[in-house]
């Protein structure tokens, strides 16, 4: 016979826990342990599984011969195909994070109008909205004249039963998955247990049928998605939509990837009438540079396949408390101490006083290393008060020796910046094809020689 057992889960991590406690100790989170009953399985019903029954067995395929490639379903949308790997796959499951009031519905309804407008056949489901707001919305996007199928619910048995009668259905999205819930389990909806569940019903119904499935997910204050973490090992893809609320501009990030690279972007811009890609976004984020500013240099990055120019800037200001401040915006704050510890001991530049303030122009987070040079140079620049040079580019990683080490696609940044009308790229000294357009540097302290005609 079962018997029934509890356990408590944390509705941010998806950490397990036996008893009941105020505060994760997996993820530091207050309040966020949730309780759960679970079916213990008996000694009698344990010793029934040793029996196999063999009936049951599955038919075992092999890697020998080719496999079925099923044409992606390629949007309207260049940005996103990019990301994407080229399209949407069908039968995949993709999960789609961001903050909220950032643009995940928006760029999900503009996605299945333009879809639909293609012989594309698509399902909207809605568990935030009703099915007015969602065509109000909808209207403001001008799709009006969308065969774009909608419904208003968030139980998940009924969705599943709903797009079981409709026929040749090639594109279902479900917003978001926080709302849905399942009538088997005990648990209200967001909770660790709905959340897990829900989605793998989803899931084994998008593969069976062969129909490409978009999920929305809520993120937590931290930033990470939530729910259970097992959630993005579930799915086949996972994007983020990043950006500030106080910012037009829209970054489309993937971190996880089956079909594709990871760390792809596209870069959008939140109009009136909604998400609008930019397909340079290098010019973008440089528009509004000033040149002949002090603590302004242009770093040469690479996101996923994609070379981009983005501006970093740095400010140094008189500190009048006993611990200065750093604070850095797109970038990590670790390296930024790790930066200026470099800069102290082998370029001789003392901040310990100083507050230093970084930050990534446009709303683009920063994770490679090859912009320790950029960020040095603006530092420098900044704490001299004097410009760097007009139309130059860094890009190079700076090592705790002061050396400026190589980076991986050089040739790939260097042919961007040459685009993009900069002819003054300062490097380490491998740059492959391009080592006559550029300064070579080795070490951090022949920055100095920037400033030599200043």
């Amino acid at each position: 016979m079962k018997k029934s057992k509890k356990q408590f889960v944390c509705s941010s991590c998806g950490f397990v826990s036996h008893k009941w406690a105020g505060q994760c100790q997996a993820c530091g989170e207050w309040d966020s342990f949730s309780e759960e009953f679970l079916e213990k399985e008996s000694k009698a019903s344990i010793v029934s599984a040793l029996n196999v029954d063999k009936t049951r067995a599955l038919e075992v395929d092999s890697l020998d011969g080719f496999a079925e490639d099923s044409a992606r379903i390629v949007t309207p949308i260049g940005e996103l195909n990019r990301v994407l790997g080229g399209g949407i796959v069908p039968g995949s499951v993709i999960l789609i994070g961001g903050d909220p009031g950032i643009g995940k519905s928006t760029i999900l309804l503009q996605l299945s109008m333009y879809l639909s407008k293609h012989n594309v056949n698509c399902f909207y489901v809605t568990g935030e909205e009703s099915a007015n707001q969602v065509k109000l919305r909808a209207s403001r996007l001008n799709g009006h004249n969308s065969n774009v199928k909608l419904l208003s619910a968030t139980n998940v048995n009924s969705i599943l039963a709903t797009i079981e009668t409709i026929n040749n259905l090639d594109l279902v999205i479900i917003d978001s998955i926080q709302t849905v819930y399942s009538e088997d389990f005990p648990s209200t909806p967001g909770t660790v247990t709905q959340i897990r569940q829900c989605t793998q019903m989803l899931l084994n119904f998008a593969k069976k049928r062969n129909i490409a499935l978009i999920v929305v997910g809520h993120v937590t204050k931290d930033g990470e998605l939530a729910g259970p973490k097992i959630l993005e090992h579930m799915v086949d893809t996972v994007l983020y939509l990043e950006g500030d609320q106080n910012n037009q501009y829209r970054i489309l990030r993937s971190v996880k990837n089956r079909f594709g690279g990871v760390n792809e972007i596209g870069v959008f811009e939140m109009t009136s009438f909604g998400l609008n890609e930019v397909t340079n976004p290098s010019e973008l984020f440089l528009m509004e540079r000033e040149n002949n500013v002090s603590g302004s240099a242009i770093f040469a990055g690479i996101e996923g396949s994609r070379p981009i120019l983005v501006e970093i800037q740095a400010l140094i200001s008189p500190s009048f408390i006993p611990t200065p401040r750093r604070s850095a915006v797109g970038w990590d704050q670790n390296r930024l101490s790790m930066i200026l510890a470099v800069l102290g001991v082998r370029y001789g530049l003392n901040l310990s006083n100083k507050d230093v303030y970084l930050s990534v122009t446009g709303g683009l987070k920063i994770n490679e290393p090859a912009s320790d040079l950029a960020v040095s140079s603006a530092l420098i620049s900044a704490a001299y008060d004097r410009p760097l040079p007009n139309n130059s580019v860094f890009f190079g990683e700076v090592g705790l020796s002061g050396e400026i080490r190589k980076v991986n696609q050089a040739d790939s940044r260097i042919k961007e910046v040459l685009k993009q009308g900069y002819n003054n790229i300062y490097c380490s000294i491998d740059s492959g094809e391009y080592l006559s357009k550029v300064n070579t540097m080795k070490h951090i302290s022949q920055i100095k020689s920037i400033f030599k005609d200043k």
